[in-house]
């Protein structure tokens, strides 16, 4: 019986906010890590390494390394991250399932993270650099297996907001490992010089055991059930992240059009292969691997790791310098909810747009300003460098942080997403090596002139997107085979009436940690609907 009217987001809403939230755990400590280095948990390394880069302790244990051993030990990461990508993270996504998958990255990114906060030695750099691989590694499969978790999991109306809440705890993490590096300068005494980098990376396995005690606990993806031939399984889980949202009716409908889906795909004879040979799924793969690609290309990885050392020559103290990069990464956050509230209204190709527009502007000043004023003598110019960095980091996670992701995550089939998604981040990774060499080197030969490179970038980015990226917002899943050009079915989104009220009944979760067997009686049929004369692409 009905329970009453209720909006679009109620009852499922926590569950499923709740779950993505935690996802996005995985990535904080990936950024921690590189601020430290991974996405939630992911992300404090990111945010972590910016400030571990400058600190006494750690370069008197290495050696004192200069620009081009920084942009190395910056870049082995991002070879551990494609190596992931090209080799591990789409086995380890199909064959364990997305929740298990991102355990096992878990466990590898945080041997990495320990094996460098205990470098010592005559071998400290080559412990930094295995360690920083080792984590990478962990890393691309964290940041793979998350998102299509996200996504396969997300209502289509507001899928891209449960995917940016991977890129949340990116940034979460990035201006954890931030402050982290800030706290650390006042433990300035011989001790903290000779342990307090340590303990900055090491503060990354906090959030990863916690990320491997609640992981477990969750839900399989009910895609991932049903190519795998668990489908009644896979309805009582879809029944779980949907009561409150979608009727029992609209259950099923959802689930009998993943069921055709999984098995129109798998009747077609394609397999990964295909990915290069198909002309719908190549669509979807360049696409996907160019926009990773942009999204490094336009500066962010020169951005977040070397914020410290710019700031410092703007004449600001390596405290005062960090101190900026934490405010910086915190208001990220800020800009990272936003774009998770209206990137399901505006779309997808708008946010990548406008957010490469705002980071062409700001490369621009950014390059301008030293140039008209060198050596710092105009400090309002210095000041607006620092606040037109503000103004990047606006721009970019309101585009290519955060709806890259989300893009790459929705376009390919259920069978070929991991290793869809997976192949396409690769482009990102090699973009990060790139980049991670040529800014040092740039910064110390050509100074601020090496803005105009990034500006130049961004701009090309716009026409680009524009012109070939369909919008995806709104879509299923299972839809994208007719926006590129695959075999049409109507999804359930487009069937009912997306603003309508919704009557449902009370559906009980799942027990235990797998749902048992079982489901809604009366499994209805319903006849594949064609969708004449949609927009396809497939070039």
């Amino acid at each position: 019986m009905p329970i009453g009217r209720i909006s679009n987001l109620s009852k499922a809403s926590w569950r499923l906010h709740y779950f993505c939230l935690f996802l996005a755990l995985g990535s904080f400590v990936w950024g921690s890590g590189q601020s430290l280095i991974i996405p939630h948990v992911a992300v404090y390394n990111v945010g972590v390494l910016a400030s571990v880069l400058v600190h006494p302790g750690f370069k008197e244990t290495l050696g004192s390394p200069d620009a081009p051993v920084n942009g190395l030990i910056t870049g082995v990461y991002y070879i551990g991250t494609w190596l992931s990508y090209i080799f591990l993270a789409h086995p380890a996504a199909d064959r364990l399932g997305r929740r298990y998958a991102a355990l096992v990255g878990m466990l590898v990114m945080s041997v990495g993270q320990g094996l460098q906060a205990s470098a010592v030695g005559p071998g400290a750099l080559a412990m930094v650099m295995s360690g920083r691989i080792i984590a990478g590694m962990g890393t691309g499969i964290v940041s793979t297996s998350v998102p299509l978790y996200q996504s396969e999991i997300a209502p289509p109306k507001h899928r891209g907001r449960f995917v940016v809440m991977n890129h949340v705890g990116f940034v979460a993490g990035l201006a954890t490992g931030f402050w982290v590096g800030y706290a650390m300068t006042f433990w300035n005494n011989a001790h903290g010089q000779l342990v307090g980098w340590r303990f900055s990376l090491g503060l990354s396995l906090i959030p990863a055991v916690l990320f491997l005690v609640g992981i477990p606990f969750m839900y399989d993806s009910p895609r991932w059930l049903v190519e795998h031939g668990h489908n009644e399984i896979a309805m009582k889980t879809l029944q779980y992240y949907r009561d409150g949202y979608y009727s029992p009716d609209e259950v099923l409908t959802e689930l009998d059009e993943i069921e055709r889906s999984v098995a129109s795909f798998k009747a077609s004879g394609l397999t990964w292969i295909s990915l290069f040979t198909d002309a719908s799924l190549f669509a979807r793969l360049w696409r996907s691997a160019l926009l990773q690609f942009m999204g490094q290309m336009c500066g962010a990885t020169a951005m977040k790791y070397y914020l410290p050392a710019l700031l410092k020559a703007l004449g600001l103290s390596p405290r005062l310098a960090l101190l900026a990069g934490g405010i910086e990464s915190t208001l990220k956050i800020g800009c990272t909810l936003v774009d998770m509230l209206i990137i399901d209204k505006v779309g997808r190709r708008i946010t990548l747009t406008a957010g490469a527009a705002v980071m062409a502007v700001a490369m621009l000043i950014n390059g301008a300003l030293p140039q008209i004023y060198p050596g710092n003598i105009n400090r309002v110019a210095d000041f607006a460098c620092v606040v037109f960095v503000f103004i990047y980091s606006f721009g970019y996670s309101m585009g290519f942080g955060s709806a890259a992701w989300v893009y790459g995550s929705e376009i390919f089939p259920t069978a070929i997403r991991a290793r869809g998604l997976s192949f396409a981040a690769s482009g990102g990774a090699v973009a990060s090596v790139a980049v991670s060499h040529i800014w040092p080197v740039g910064i110390a030969t050509i100074g601020s002139k090496i803005y105009f490179f990034f500006m130049a970038i961004n701009l090309v980015c716009v026409p680009i997107i524009w012109l070939l990226y369909p919008e995806t917002k709104g879509r299923s899943l299972e839809d994208m085979d007719v926006l590129f050009g695959g075999s049409p079915t109507v999804s359930m989104e487009n069937l009912l009436d997306s603003d309508s009220e919704r009557y449902i009944d009370p559906v009980p979760p799942p027990k235990g940690t797998t749902p048992n067997s079982g489901g809604v009686a009366g499994r209805r049929d319903s006849d594949e609907i064609s969708i004449a004369g949609a927009e396809q692409y497939s070039l």
